[in-house]
């Protein structure tokens, strides 16, 4: 005890060097643990991406093909899935509830998902987290948009205005959609996945922007009963006598009210009630007020196909026999795949990433301890008068050698306990950032067995780099105290 105080005191007389070896070793120790919990957590925040989700189907690909085109929105699907096959396969035993995911579109290099309302009923990612809302609300209509947090911050958009989406991904675009806009009623929270850089539209949208010609009218709405003479009907104004009972309509726009257009032979036009021709009403209405649940449906249409679908099932135990089924499904060839499993495959094939972080900490750590080793044996050709007024005194060489050990562990010491408090005020500081931009859900709890380990190692690190300068000091010869024997 008489040397451990013997050592503090000579560090304070020595505080300047020092305090300057013990905060680098406390950076050092904070960077570590800091990257070590980063690489930790981003690994878990990679797996959770997507949580809660048990299948993922799509045509027949690879696992991770089907990962990245319909979680990450990288690459793209090679084929579709059709919908008849998603509505068997949804109202299949076991299957709680399905998510369709329609691919293929963006705006201003931001990829659009065509969906439905239960995408905002059941997405999950993190730890099980509920999508919620910035701003706005979700789509109720064909003609409504809801954007990532990312999309709208990026963009400078609020809500209320209007985009117009366009065919293919990318940032260049040669076909917009300019005769479909979309009103903004929603802006999604940060999520810190790829649901911040999508734009969410209505699969009906989608399907009406495909299926309708450029010059066609917008059809995505909501028809009145009563539609403009011009753009709703097609009526042939020569009016064939030889044919007077015949009234000409856009095969594309059945109205089923063909007993309120017959007419009489003389083709008395004063039946404005039953049709009117004039020209001062728009020929669609979007639903501006949150729709009754009932009128979700018309958010899908009638697709032909779907890029995938997300699936959740009642229990855990219907997973592998579901994923055989629709592996084994006859009526088109479909992948199902478990996007966990797949997660860990693909950050398997970013191991070197992880490695090279690892040994980046590792190289930060050294560099302390060998700043540390430099600094003691700096300082040693000062204190060999010091040393020999101890050997003076009877102080023994393994003394000497205890005193100066004790003082790289001391140092060692106060180092990692200072980067452990830096460690957790970071992590306080950063942990929203990083989950918000980044995705990654930093936690302030106790440090893990393998973080423990490692201030362990730097310990003993830091004890070996001060045997070097105890060593040398050990064998300082008592006759004259500036010598070294040999």
């Amino acid at each position: 005890m008489q040397l451990i105080t013997l050592a503090t005191k000579s560090m304070f007389n020595r505080k300047a060097s020092v305090l300057l070896t013990l905060f680098t070793i406390a950076i050092s120790v904070m960077l570590l643990l800091t990257i070590e919990r980063v690489r930790q957590e981003a690994k878990s925040s990679f797996s959770n991406t997507v949580s809660g989700t048990d299948l993922i189907v799509g045509a027949r690909s690879g696992d991770i093909q089907l990962l990245l085109s319909s979680v990450f929105r990288i690459g793209h699907a090679n084929n579709s899935v059709s919908w008849d096959s998603y509505q068997d396969i949804k109202s299949q035993r076991g299957v709680s509830w399905a998510i369709p995911i329609s691919l293929g579109d963006s705006h201003k290099g931001h990829a659009v998902l065509g969906t439905d309302s239960t995408y905002f009923e059941h997405f999950r990612y993190g730890k099980k987290q509920n999508l919620a809302f910035a701003a706005g609300r979700a789509f109720v209509n064909a003609q409504e948009v809801v954007l990532g947090s990312e999309v709208a911050s990026k963009m400078h958009y609020q809500l209320g205005q209007q985009i117009v989406i366009s065919h293919g991904m990318g940032n260049t675009s040669f076909h917009h959609h300019d005769d479909n806009p979309m009103a903004i009623v929603g802006i999604l929270a940060p999520t810190g996945t790829p649901v911040d850089k999508t734009v969410h539209v209505p699969l009906a949208a989608i399907e009406a922007m495909h299926s309708q010609p450029k010059s066609a009218p917008r059809m995505i709405g909501k028809p009145k009963q009563s539609t403009d003479h011009n753009d709703a009907h097609e009526h042939n104004h020569s009016h064939d006598h030889g044919h007077a009972n015949e009234h000409k309509h856009n095969d594309s726009h059945d109205h089923g009210h063909a007993n309120e257009h017959k007419h009489s032979d003389s083709h008395d036009h004063d039946h404005a009630d039953e049709h009117d021709h004039g020209h001062d009403k728009p020929d669609t209405v979007a639903v501006a007020v949150p729709a009754p649940a009932h009128l979700h449906g018309d958010l899908i249409g009638e697709p032909k196909q779907i890029t995938a679908f997300l699936m959740g099932l009642d229990s855990p135990l219907y997973t592998l026999q579901t994923r055989r089924n629709i592996n084994n499904y006859k009526a088109e060839p479909l992948l199902a795949i478990m996007p966990g499993v797949t997660l860990r495959e693909l950050w398997r094939m970013l191991g070197l990433v992880e490695k090279i972080l690892l040994l980046f900490s590792g190289v930060v750590v050294l560099i302390s301890l060998l700043g540390m080793l430099t600094t003691l044996l700096a300082t040693l050709n000062q204190r060999r008068r010091e040393l020999a007024i101890l050997r003076s005194v009877g102080a023994r060489p393994r003394h000497i050698f205890t005193l100066m050990s004790s003082e790289a562990i001391l140092i060692t010491a106060a180092g990692c306990a200072l980067g452990i408090a830096l460690f957790y005020a970071l992590i306080a500081l950063a942990q929203g950032t990083l989950q918000s931009q980044f995705g990654i859900s930093l936690s302030i709890s106790l440090l893990s067995h393998y973080e423990l380990m490692l201030i362990g190692v730097i310990m003993a690190a830091g004890t070996l780099m001060g045997i070097l300068p105890a060593t040398r000091a050990y064998f300082y010869s008592l006759s004259d105290g500036m010598s070294i024997k040999l």
